[in-house]
């Protein structure tokens, strides 16, 4: 009986010592492989200006979102009580913006504020003319209220200010 419990833990031992041999051999690999892969300054400047580009790619379509006409589009109204769709609304912008967090890192601090700016003014919107409304109101009421009010004054938006920055950096 003892022997036999023996060799049970030796065959344990014995495997466990084989795991770590694996493991150890992969990362010997695993070091070899990254030392023989040198990136140069040139190449690594290359990497950086692509990552940049790309977040600025997705910025631009981060505001193209978060527009109120684009998000008024994409969220539709339907029979909700103007409460609701205004929380809706909200809540979108949010997550698209929240979604996009990383991107922040890859830009100018100048053009990540610009889109955050971009968010908080239309959720400002969305809510000053939300409450404006009755309780009783539907949220079509807000769609076209918001609607009106960026005909009336286009310049209520920062986001043509936004894309233009953008397309600058």
């Amino acid at each position: 009986g003892q022997n036999q419990v023996m060799n049970e833990d030796g065959i344990l031992y014995g495997g466990l010592i084989i795991v770590a041999l694996v493991v150890a051999v992969y990362i010997i690999i695993w070091f070899r492989e990254r030392g023989s892969k040198t990136v140069t300054p040139a190449q690594q400047d290359k990497q950086v200006l692509q990552l940049k580009l790309q977040a600025y790619e997705r910025l631009v379509i981060l505001a193209e979102r978060i527009s109120l006409p684009s998000l008024l589009t994409r969220v539709a109204a339907g029979d909700l009580p103007v409460r609701q769709y205004q929380a809706l609304l909200t809540q979108q912008l949010k997550h698209e913006y929240e979604y996009n967090l990383s991107q922040q890192i890859y830009v100018s601090d100048a053009s990540w504020q610009a889109v955050g700016n971009l968010k908080d003014q239309n959720i400002y919107i969305i809510n000053n003319l939300g409450a404006s409304l009755p309780a009783e109101a539907k949220g079509t009421d807000l769609a076209r209220m918001i609607m009106e009010l960026l005909q009336a004054d286009p310049q209520a938006s920062l986001h043509p200010v936004v894309l233009q920055a953008l397309n600058f950096e």
